[in-house]
């Protein structure tokens, strides 16, 4: 073992001048290297690529199999990209390996039956004022509202493009906040989980409330969210999943240091924030454009259905898993 911790020290000389060359290469003038540089840089990826295996062989240590494999990686796709858009490569990853990697990982079920339950329980407490009273006063105060009944009362439907673009970019801004504020709490695991508890509740008993036959603005209100509630209602779920992704990996390392799991972690984390992003922007569009325009209630509604029928075709059919997403599957 002495000697192949020596060896491996000779090699990382040859690792970091590899990845030097890979850093100054670009597709553009990879071809204008001379032949001896070509050639060396050949012989150094060819040497990282058998270093891998041996440090595979020998287990070493994790940190080191990471870095190399991230090294080949590097490598192998700087003198083999293609210089057409890869747009297979591009469908692979957005219509079959991200739904199938949302659908497995383990943080976007407990973060979804969390926020969806505690949502749907706090809807109905707050719509049902008999058997529940003052619940919906007690979540979001008298203030909160009177804010709401004020503001869906004298809702404007049918208002001007210019208007209608300008509240895309502060539904964008405000959505996204929620999502990032669920995102970065989730990384400290329990403070995550209670923020989205927390959230779940407020949307819920706003949604309750105002669904009540006789509250004002009820009616404006529903026709108002029917459209982009599942868009935004699963991105902010989806920005929870990913921070408590990232959480799992320094609470556990599998045998990594916190770094270096935090960093794989962090990567299995980067589907479901894309997504999440996605799914904001399209609720901020739908938001902005279609709910309050003076399309009729019946396509508005459709539209809803259209949505949460598109969701879960990505997230269930696309994302059921297949033997080969099963064995690259998250803990």
């Amino acid at each position: 073992m002495p000697n192949l911790a020596e060896t491996i020290e000779k090699r990382r000389a040859d690792w970091q001048l590899l990845e030097r060359m890979i850093s100054q290469i670009s597709a553009r003038n990879l071809r204008h290297m001379k032949g001896d540089q070509l050639a060396r840089l050949s012989d150094l990826y060819r040497s990282a690529c058998a270093d891998l295996a041996m440090a595979e062989q020998y287990r070493l240590s994790p940190e080191t199999v990471n870095y190399l494999h991230g090294l080949v990686g590097q490598a192998h796709n700087t003198i083999y990209r293609s210089r057409r858009p890869q747009w297979q490569t591009w469908w692979d990853i957005a219509f079959r390996q991200t739904p199938q990697r949302i659908f497995q990982d383990h943080c976007v079920h407990i973060c979804g039956l969390l926020f969806f339950g505690v949502f749907a329980l706090s809807t109905y407490l707050a719509y049902n004022e008999m058997a529940f009273p003052g619940f919906a006063e007690k979540v979001l105060g008298a203030e909160q509202m009177e804010m709401m009944e004020e503001s869906f009362s004298q809702v404007e439907f049918g208002r001007d493009l210019g208007t209608n673009l300008s509240m895309v970019a502060f539904y964008i801004q405000h959505n996204t906040g929620i999502g990032l504020q669920c995102f970065a709490m989730g990384i400290l695991i329990i403070p995550g989980l209670y923020t989205t508890a927390f959230n779940a509740c407020m949307l819920g008993a706003s949604f309750g409330y105002m669904a009540r036959g006789d509250t004002p603005g009820g009616d404006s209100f529903l026709e108002f969210v029917t459209a982009h509630g599942a868009f935004e209602l699963t991105a902010i779920a989806l920005a929870a999943a990913a921070g408590l992704r990232i959480g799992a990996g320094w609470l556990f390392t599998k045998g990594l240091t916190r770094i270096a799991s935090l960093q794989v972690q962090a990567r299995e984390a980067l589907p479901i924030m894309a997504a999440s992003g996605v799914l904001f922007f399209l609720a901020a569009l739908t938001e902005g454009l279609l709910s309050p325009s003076s399309l009729p209630y019946v396509f508005k509604a459709l539209w809803g259905i259209f949505s949460s029928g598109l969701l879960m075709f990505y997230f269930v059919v696309l994302g059921y898993p297949t033997e080969k997403s099963i064995a690259t599957r998250p803990n």
